[in-house]
Formats: C-alpha cells, sequence, structure tokens
C-alpha cells in the first residue's frame, strides 16, 4: 500500500466515523423534538459533500495504480515504425504515408480518415473501462460487421426426470427471441496548436489518448443509462417496466419496484424498500450484482440504518475501493436521475449479465487543420452500441406510488 493510498484510507475512515456521531446526533433531536437543528443540518451537509470527494480520492488513488501503461512491454520493429508513423507524421506533421486510409462513412468507399494504431485502440478500450461505469461492468463485445445479433430462449422447452425405460415427453418448440442492439457512431474532436505538436516535450500520444477517451466516456455512459436508441445505444432506463415479477413479465420488460410514495421514500421504514429490491432479483443473478445510483442520492441513504442501528452504508476501505450498500458494491453514475416522482433513480444490476455493448473494431482518425485556425482538431469515431440482453438480471426503484 502507497502512502497516497494510506492516507486516503485513513481521512475517508476518520470521516466516516465523524459522519456517523453527527448523523446520530440528528436523529437523537428528531426523536427528542420532532426536527433536528439547522445546524446539524448543515453540519452533516458538509460532511457528506466531505465524504463523496474522499471516496472519489480513494477511487481516483485505486484506478491510477491499474491505469494502463502507453507503452506494452518491448514493442516490434512493424509496431514501433507503424507508432512513430502516426504520432510523429501524422498527428504532429500531417504526414500521411504509410497509413491505413479508412472510410469515415461506411456507406461511401470515399477516403475520408485513417485508423489508428492497434495499440491505441486498446488504450482506449482501458481507459473506457475505468471511466466509464457501465462499461466497466457490463459484458463488452467487439464485433467485425455493423450488426450484432443475439437469440434468446425465452421458453417453450419442456423439462424433467423419467426412469431409464420410461416414455419421453415429446418437447415443445422452443421460443426464441432475437435482440439487436443499436449501434450509433460516436465521435471527439480534440483541439491542439501547432505549437503544442512542435514541441519535443508534450506527450501527444498520452494526450490523445486521455483526450478521446475521456470524451467518449462521457457520451456512451449517458447512452448506456437513457439512449433511445436511435443512432446510439438503448440505455436500461428507456424500455418498459412492469411490476410483474420474472414469472408473469413479458420479455423485454425490466421489473420496477415502486417505493409507495410519489418522488420519496415510504416513511415508516426507507431501507425495507432497498431490502425488497435486492429480494426481487433471482439468487443466481444476485452474484456479482451491484447498485448503480447518482451522487446526491447517495448521500441521502448514508443516513439510513438497520434495525439494529448499523449504518446500511460502507465506504470503500479495500483495495476495490467500492463502498457498498447492504453488502453489493455501490457504482456512483452521473446519469441516473435524481429522486423525484415516478424516477426511476436506483438500479439494482449484475450489468455483465444484463446489458451488452458492442464495439465495431477500428477507431478512425481525420487530422483538419483548416476548419478553426490555429488549432488543429482530430475528428474522431468510433462505433458502440448496447442494449438489454437479460431483463431478470436487472431490477429498478422507482419513486412512485
Amino acid at each position: 500500500m502507497t502512502l497516497e493510498t494510506k492516507e486516503a484510507l485513513e481521512n475517508l475512515t476518520s470521516s466516516f466515523e465523524s459522519f456517523k456521531t453527527v448523523n446520530d446526533q440528528r436523529l437523537a433531536e428528531l426523536e427528542e423534538k420532532g426536527t433536528a437543528d439547522v445546524l446539524t443540518d448543515e453540519k452533516l451537509d458538509r460532511m457528506n459533500r466531505e465524504l463523496d470527494k474522499l471516496q472519489q480520492k480513494m477511487n481516483r488513488v485505486y484506478m491510477a495504480s491499474r491505469r494502463p501503461s502507453l507503452s506494452d512491454g518491448e514493442a516490434s520493429t512493424d509496431d514501433r515504425e507503424e507508432k512513430a508513423a502516426f504520432y510523429d507524421g501524422f498527428i504532429r506533421k500531417g504526414q500521411s504515408q504509410g497509413l491505413d486510409v479508412k472510410a469515415l462513412n461506411s456507406l461511401s468507399g470515399e477516403d475520408g480518415g485513417y485508423a489508428v494504431p492497434q495499440e491505441l485502440d486498446r488504450e482506449l478500450e482501458k481507459r473506457l473501462r475505468l471511466l466509464s461505469p457501465i462499461r466497466a461492468d457490463a459484458k463488452v463485445m467487439s464485433i467485425g460487421t455493423s450488426r450484432y445479433k443475439k437469440l434468446v430462449n425465452v421458453g417453450g422447452i419442456a423439462s424433467g426426470w423419467v426412469a431409464e425405460t420410461d416414455a419421453r415427453v415429446e418437447t415443445d418448440t422452443p421460443k426464441l427471441a432475437e435482440i439487436d442492439p443499436p449501434l450509433g457512431e460516436l465521435y471527439a474532436n480534440p483541439a491542439a496548436t501547432q505549437v503544442m505538436l512542435d514541441d519535443a516535450h508534450f506527450d501527444v500520444e498520452q494526450w490523445l489518448g486521455e483526450e478521446l477517451a475521456e470524451e467518449f466516456a462521457i457520451q456512451e455512459n449517458a447512452a448506456f443509462v437513457s439512449g433511445n436508441g436511435i443512432n446510439k445505444p438503448k440505455g436500461f432506463l428507456t424500455y418498459t417496466t412492469s411490476a410483474d415479477d420474472d414469472a408473469v413479465r413479458s420479455f423485454g420488460e425490466i421489473q420496477a419496484i415502486a417505493t409507495g410514495v410519489n418522488g420519496d421514500w415510504a416513511a415508516s421504514d426507507p431501507a425495507d424498500i432497498l431490502i425488497d429490491l435486492i429480494h426481487s432479483m433471482k439468487t443466481g443473478y444476485r452474484t456479482g450484482s451491484r447498485f448503480y445510483l447518482n451522487t446526491g442520492l447517495l448521500a441521502e441513504i448514508r443516513k439510513f440504518k438497520d434495525a439494529d442501528g448499523n449504518y446500511l452504508w460502507r465506504p470503500g476501505l479495500e483495495g476495490s475501493a467500492s463502498s457498498s450498500l447492504l453488502g453489493y458494491p455501490v457504482v456512483e453514475v452521473a446519469d441516473m436521475p435524481d429522486r423525484a416522482s415516478g424516477a426511476l433513480s436506483i438500479a439494482f444490476a449484475n450489468m455483465h449479465r444484463a446489458y451488452t455493448v458492442t464495439d465495431r473494431m477500428g477507431t478512425k482518425i481525420l487530422r483538419d487543420p483548416y476548419s478553426h485556425k490555429p488549432y488543429i482538431h482530430f475528428y474522431t469515431t468510433k462505433r458502440v452500441g448496447g442494449a438489454v440482453t437479460n431483463d431478470q438480471a436487472i431490477k429498478l426503484l422507482q419513486f412512485a406510488a
């Protein structure tokens, strides 16, 4: 454990202990006077924000230790030549000799860009997994065509036990459903000046990788959550929801558990609905499941206790740096909606089983030194799709009656 990690861990632990003390004081005031002191509430809000910062710092320290190196060991001569041609020739100077020409428009044969080196493609994928919380947990498929289809058996095959000489029951024809994750083109357009590119100390390789990964991660994560499926992935919050369980619900619908109050938690014990949410999922899917919610809602849940007075939320103090709720990891997703009437604000999901991300192999880049002088833009595109492929492995909490 590094000194920075140890310090972040100690600060997070100490801050959470102080948070619990102040929240216990707030609960005592509520019980005694029916209302909490304004100063206590304000202090608790400040401590909540501080906990967020400390948890995020802990996450950054952990992710920094996992951050992939741009140089994967000893590169071959061909790889070194490809990198030199791409970064030193094309990116810095606009020279395109030796680069793989690609059409930016998949519907035409016109040349419009260049394929990035395989090393940059791999680096983008690694960084996206670190920056995009949904991609990090979902099943990611690399595809070589414009479509990815998956057949799912939704019932119809009979099964059972028989003796060796017993007659076998004729099985029904299986019912199959086709899942076709919508695919769209994702683009980023980072810019640099020629002076920056001419500077020998400017790490153009790291700059380009970080800029592209950050922009791609912001756009794709929003689509994985709430994308409408038109030229972009279909987000898991945009599917039809139903209160029915897995045995009754139609294929393609996601079960939503209602809190019982429009826009709020149940007044009696708000923690109970979280337990109901967990147990609405089949046991086999619970292993590997996580809670997905935004920071504002997490701040509310931090104050919840169980019947024995234990806090439901626990800060991430282990190597994975993930906080937990009722024993399951918590993933903060900025694109999840705030608590509001009818809002689907919390997902409990085994995301690897529930959601599939499709990556069309090959990222393309176009160098544009003309449109916004003196800036040189690097218009970069990649095709990404996504859809729910198992509606039984994801449950949603809805703030509704």
